[in-house]
Order: structure tokens, then sequence, then C-alpha cells
């Protein structure tokens, strides 16, 4: 909404035009926008195209680094723009006689018919060819847009852009391995119909800098290039994921078979450093809990289990009451995203994988149901909890067994 200017303001600005202070002729520039073609709607969003752009950022720099080879001369190389429009508009801007090269997609042993187009400035072309030659690559400003090459030149610049087209396929590096081979180069490409009209393409546009001479090399990416591209990295993102599922489950596997530590915590107290040292066989430890409270199972050295003692078979055993969820779902999760679970070891040797079936003396009736608070045990096995006789201390502090 346009602002409302108020008396004073108004007043103001009248007696500054009338004192020539203030010129009225001058308006405020309107930002220009490009306008959106709802016909042709746009087929590549913002992350592809973002995408592209990294990809030829790539590019740029290794294109930098051959230029300087070749010519023995320090230039720049940085992408302009990545623009998505229609074929059309790329080649309405081409003129009669201005040489193109065509490039082509080889991308697991399929090959793509319809070409790549590669178009650079003559003021870049013929400074590059000179600096070949053996020249300072100085170049005439006024060089026009159809300057003709001769056979000596367009056989440099065919082998120029052999070289820019192989180096290509390397920026993509990163998320596919692909090629890009030199075709052919058209001397007039307004009589050749190479892509359909009304085709989508990204234009690539890089500036080229020396200190003596500039230029452009413009790149025109058709879609059924860009479609295969895509398809076949979305192909082996599948199959990554494919085989990193089959690895954890590997994973998973080996975990399942391998030994454990499990501690039993019965209490924890505090003491001074004065006390500790003063201990002797047969002091007693307050731990400062309840005789029938629980007892936490640690699995490296986090609390998973809680639950009771008691005696099974004349040994002391752990009747477990809580199980920790949220570890058991933490756990899952690390072993399906292939992440090595905290407290485990980070590598189990083959040798000590146990391959063996479960002890006789542990039957299988004595695994518990965790989805009850408290699980029945079985009628076989005796489990009852026995309290820790507590030494009697007498009135020096000793105990009976002490004195005897």
């Amino acid at each position: 909404m346009a602002e409302v200017l108020s008396q004073s303001q108004i007043d103001a600005l009248l007696a500054a035009a009338m004192s020539g202070t203030q010129d009225l002729s001058q308006q405020k520039e309107e930002k220009k926008y490009q306008k959106y073609d709802f016909r042709s709607p746009r087929k590549y969003t913002k992350e592809r195209l973002k995408m592209l752009n990294g990809v030829f950022e790539n590019y740029a720099k290794v294109l930098n680094t051959r230029i300087n080879a070749l010519a023995r001369a320090t230039c720049e190389v940085e992408v302009d723009t990545v623009d998505e429009q229609r074929y059309y508009e790329f080649s309405n801007a081409l003129i009669d006689g201005q040489v193109v090269t065509l490039a082509y997609l080889d991308v697991n042993d399929y090959h793509e018919d319809t070409p790549v187009i590669i178009v650079a400035t003559p003021s870049i072309m013929v400074s590059l060819i000179d600096r070949l030659m053996g020249g300072n690559g100085d170049v005439e400003e006024d060089l026009p847009s159809d300057y003709t090459y001769t056979d000596l030149d367009l056989s440099l610049y065919i082998n120029l852009m052999t070289d820019f087209v192989g180096i290509m396929g390397g920026s993509w590096e990163n998320y596919i391995n692909l090629e890009f081979n030199f075709g052919r180069i058209e001397a007039n490409p307004t009589l050749v119909q190479l892509i359909g009209f009304e085709e989508t393409v990204i234009l690539v546009s890089l500036d080229i800098n020396f200190s003596n001479s500039s230029g452009r090399l413009d790149i025109c990416l058709p879609d059924a290039v860009l479609g295969k591209i895509f398809s076949e990295i979305n192909k082996g993102n599948a199959v990554l994921r494919k085989e990193r599922e089959d690895h954890s489950e590997e994973i998973y596997s080996h975990l399942q078979t391998s030994d454990l530590e499990i501690t039993a915590e019965l209490g924890r107290t505090r003491l001074q450093l004065s006390d500790i040292y003063n201990l002797a066989v047969g002091d007693v430890i307050d731990m400062n809990i309840k005789k029938d409270s629980t007892v936490g199972l640690r699995i490296g050295g986090r609390e998973w289990f809680a639950g009771y003692m008691g005696t099974h078979d004349k040994h002391l055993a752990v009747k477990i009451r809580d199980v920790q969820g949220e570890l058991r779902t933490e756990f899952a999760t690390a072993i399906k995203d292939g992440v090595q679970p905290e407290g485990l070891p980070e590598e189990i040797p083959a040798e000590e994988i146990p391959t063996g079936e479960i002890p006789e003396e542990f039957p299988a009736e004595m695994t518990a149901d965790t989805s009850q608070a408290e699980p029945p045990m079985p009628e076989e096995i005796a489990f009852e909890p026995e309290p820790v006789p507590q030494p009697e201390l007498d009135e020096g502090g000793s105990t009976q067994e002490d004195g005897q």
C-alpha cells in the first residue's frame, strides 16, 4: 500500500520544490522482476539449481587449472548464472557464423543422443589460440561475435573444446560417475535444429578473465540429459540405502550372539577419604537403601533393567522387574541406522563370537515377559528374596566375630 503523507510533510515537500532544493522530476527507480510464464511452469526446483551451481563451481575450478596449464597464464573462471529457460530463448541469442560445440553424455553404458551445446565467445577463444601459438593473447576490442575462424583456428578450437568437454564429467563425481565426450562443432547452428524449441534447458554461464581479455563460456544442458543424470543419481541412492540396510542387518546378527557384561549394582554411597583409609575387615558400610529395594542391572555403564535380589539354585540371582524401554528403542534405532550403540565394543573379533546354543542350565522358561509390570516366575524356579543378615555391633564399634 502506498505511503500516506501528512499535511506537514506535504507542505515541506512543496516548499522544497519551490525553493529548488527538491527535483520533483526525479522518480524512484522501480525494481525489475522477471515475469513468470504460467503456460510453461518451471521444471527444476531451487534445490536442483543449487546442486547444479555446486557441480559447475567444481568444474570452474578444474577448468581454471586446465586453462592455466595450456595457456601458461593466469586466468579466473567463475560461475555467473545457472538459469532455467526454453531452448528457443537460447537459440534466438545465437547468430549466423557462430561456432558451437556439441558434446554427448555417456553414463552406465548408456549413450544420450541429445547433445549438450557449448558456446564460447570469440574473444576468449582467439586469445587462447593466440597464446597456444606463442602470442600474448591480445585481441581487438571490437572483435565481432560472428568472427570467422580459419582452418588452423578451427583445428586448435577443436583441441581446446575436447579438453574442456573431457573434464566436465569429473565435476559430477560427488553424485555419479559419468562422462561427456566431444562430438563435433557446428559453424552455423541457426540452420540446424539440435533440440526442440519448447524443450526446457538449463543454461550455465561461466566468466573467463585474463589480464588482457575476457569472455564467456555458455553450457546448454537439455532436459533429456539432466533427466537421465538425475534418474541415475536416484537409482544410485536407492542402491546405497539398500546396501546400508544389508550392512546393518549383518552388524545386528553379530551383536545378537556377542557376550556382554551385566553388572548388578546394589547401591551407592559417599565416604570421606579418611573413612576409606581406615576401613578394616568387619566394618559395616551403610548403603542408605532399604533391604527390599530394587537392584540396577547395568550394561555398558547404563542401567537397562531393575530387579530384586534373590537366590536360584543356591546362587545369587536378580529377578527383573522393570525394563528401560527408552534404551531398548535407542539401541534398535542405532542398529537400524548402522551406528555403534554406546557402551558396546567397537569391533567384535570373529573368534570371540559364540556360535553354540543357550546353555542347558538356563532353560528357555526363564525368559521374562517384559510386557507385564511384574512378570510371573515359572513354578520350577524357586525365587525368594533373602535378606542379608546384618552383623550386630557392640558398644566399641566392633562386631561379635571380632571379639571371638
